[in-house]
């Protein structure tokens, strides 16, 4: 079922809609040249922290399945 009011993307080639890689240029990004771009050793405080937000995401991912 759709929704008749619900906010639909800018077409492509229309005035709202900007391509990715303008976007990208715009926020002066590029793309990932290694993984190790994406490491952040310090994200979590703790090994508790952690295992908190992986025991989180585990049982988020496994809600509803049983």
């Amino acid at each position: 079922m759709t929704s008749s009011n619900a906010e639909r993307p800018p077409e492509w080639g229309s005035a709202g809609h900007v391509p990715v890689a303008e976007l990208a240029r715009r926020q002066g990004v590029g793309p990932v040249a290694s993984v190790d771009d994406l490491a952040r050793p310090d994200l979590f405080a703790s090994d508790e922290e952690l295992g908190d937000f992986l025991a989180d995401l585990y049982a988020a991912r496994h809600a509803g399945l049983a």
